[in-house]
């Protein structure tokens, strides 16, 4: 940890008011969280990153499991975490301090066999109907973005999966790792070449704390891509899928 910064008394205070770093896990990102400990704890990129940043902090870390992205961030104004580590939007910004992102994650459609559309801009047409998993990250970005295609928000991966196909859907929105391996369920389906967006995953604090550490957590966030740190997570943990964000 010798190339990240070194925190003030303030960023600490702000970070870990209990004395332990509360540290705010998705779940539901099988790229970010790989699997769990004997302890029943997570592991992966994001839980790393927590346990590095507890370590530089000089503190005791508890790790809380959260099933999906929206319930974390729901929590952000109860005062149950300190850090959280999910996509950066700017509907959860509005109560947490974001970082720049510290990984990638592409985010395309499927369409099924024999489908007219061949690009990510056929999509978004009038008549079209495209499967998402409610509140995930790429959701509130297609909840902003898509202009003519009706939008089916239904809850969870696995949900938006069995909407699309149930519902004979025009497409299913995702994660690209994802859809990887859904493509390989439906015969004749393919994956449209391109990315209509990144998914990108940082870290927060919420906004009703002092400023120190948010800034704080910025410069950490921006060390740990910079020192290789980011990308040693990402091979360790066989997180393919996942790449190390630029620089802020």
């Amino acid at each position: 940890m010798t190339d990240l910064p070194t925190p003030s008394a303030e960023a600490i205070s702000a970070l870990a008011p209990t004395g332990t770093l509360r540290a705010a896990i998705n779940l539901s990102n099988f790229l970010l969280v790989t699997g769990k400990g004997d302890d029943g704890n997570p592991e992966g990129v994001s839980p790393d990153m927590a346990k590095t940043l507890a370590g530089k902090l000089g503190v005791g870390i508890e790790l809380l499991k959260f099933k999906t992205p929206g319930e974390l961030a729901d929590a952000a104004t109860e005062g149950v975490w300190d850090i959280g580590n999910i996509g950066a939007e700017p509907k959860r910004a509005e109560h947490i301090a974001f970082t720049a992102a510290y990984c990638e994650i592409a985010c395309t459609y499927i369409v099924p066999e024999g489908s007219p559309i061949n690009s990510i801009e056929d999509v978004d047409q009038p008549g079209n109907k495209i499967a998402s998993a409610h509140r995930a990250a790429y959701d509130l970005w297609l909840e902003r973005n898509i202009k003519n295609a009706e939008l089916v928000q239904v809850s969870g991966l696995d949900g938006s999966f069995e909407a699309f196909v149930d519902q004979k859907l025009d497409a299913l929105a995702g994660l690209l790792p994802r859809l990887l391996t859904d493509v390989e369920r439906l015969p004749g389906a393919r994956i449209l070449d391109g990315s209509f967006s990144q998914v990108q995953q940082a870290m927060g604090t919420p906004r009703d704390r002092d400023p120190a550490g948010a800034e704080y957590l910025a410069l950490f966030v921006e060390a740990a891509k910079a020192s290789g740190m980011v990308g040693g997570f990402i091979a360790e943990h066989n997180a393919n899928g996942l790449s190390v964000a630029p620089p802020a």
